[in-house]
């Protein structure tokens, strides 16, 4: 199966999320609760995008309750250079299910 190329700075095409996008949202639960002063009963990772930069930027829709959704941006910095530190740059709220993951 060939990979699909992949552009520098693009977004790639929206997948289904994995249990690893699961985990990185985990992860960033409560740094996206304390800026939102929100608590999320619900969590549930349901797809993503991915962005090459000096790292990964995800962009992961967050289900919320119901059709509810709040879209992050983690940033994942390249192996070697303290991969664990994942941050939240960026977040949406009020989206719904049928919101296209964007650039943002």
């Amino acid at each position: 199966m060939e990979e699909p190329e992949r552009v520098v700075g693009g977004l790639s095409e929206a997948k289904p999320a994995t249990p690893e996008i699961q985990e990185i949202a985990d992860k960033i639960k409560p740094q996206l609760e304390e800026k939102t002063n929100e608590s999320y009963q619900e969590f549930t990772a349901i797809e993503y995008k991915t962005q090459v930069v000096a790292g990964t930027n995800y962009f992961i829709k967050i289900q919320i309750g119901g059709q509810v959704c709040v879209h992050i941006k983690v940033f994942k910095p390249l192996p070697g250079q303290n991969e664990d530190a994942l941050q939240l740059s960026g977040y949406q709220t009020g989206k719904s299910k049928d919101d296209e993951l964007s650039y943002f």
